[in-house]
């Protein structure tokens, strides 16, 4: 063989290998971007309430490892010292516990209200009203030390605009059902 044939055929290998690093950069790059952001993407879809399953009004949804009832959503018009042209709602669940390992099930409980902007409001400690002594949040039953066929009264107060509490709709999120969560429909939708 003469050495330009043994060039020509080293330049044809060398060509070959470069072509299939280029295409093994095509495969190599998206997967190691994948792997690196899996974490980060864990992390968002694990605290964010994001599928929603709705519930109509009066049904009960097994949930956290409850079922869970809206029994009321209402506003408290006619209170002073509020900001202006805002309202207090209260918004009332029944929930009969299943499994009884609330602290692991409902870890980072949060009920909030959702407007039909998409708008969210959480619970507001800015209002106190009188709450009947049978009635808890969504934080204190966590550590209510509730057994299974127990049914918790849990109340939520928030503040919302005037003009949000024509379309707003209560939901609820567990850590253990993230990223879904329930979202409770009023009677006329």
């Amino acid at each position: 063989m003469t050495a330009e044939a043994l060039d020509q055929e080293n330049r044809a290998g060398e060509r070959k290998w470069r072509r299939r690093s280029l295409w093994s950069l095509a495969l190599l790059i998206p997967l190691a971007l994948a792997v690196e952001s899996y974490d980060s993407v864990k992390a968002l879809l694990g605290d964010s309430d994001l599928f929603a399953r709705r519930v109509v009004w009066g049904q009960s949804a097994h949930f956290g490892g409850s079922d869970w009832k809206l029994t009321d959503l209402r506003g408290a018009f006619g209170m002073s010292n509020l900001p202006p042209d805002s309202v207090p709602v209260l918004a009332d669940f029944q929930v009969k516990v299943g499994d009884p390992d609330l602290q692991k099930l409902w870890l980072g409980c949060k009920v909030t209200l959702i407007d039909k902007d998409g708008r969210r409001w959480l619970p507001t400690s800015i209002v106190s009203l009188k709450t009947p002594d049978n009635v808890g949040n969504c934080i204190s039953a966590i550590f209510s030390g509730a057994k299974s066929g127990d049914t918790l009264n849990l109340r939520e107060t928030f503040l919302v605009p005037k003009e949000a509490t024509k379309s707003i709709r209560p939901a609820v999120g567990v850590a253990s059902e993230r990223p879904r969560f329930l979202l409770f429909q009023l009677e006329k939708d």
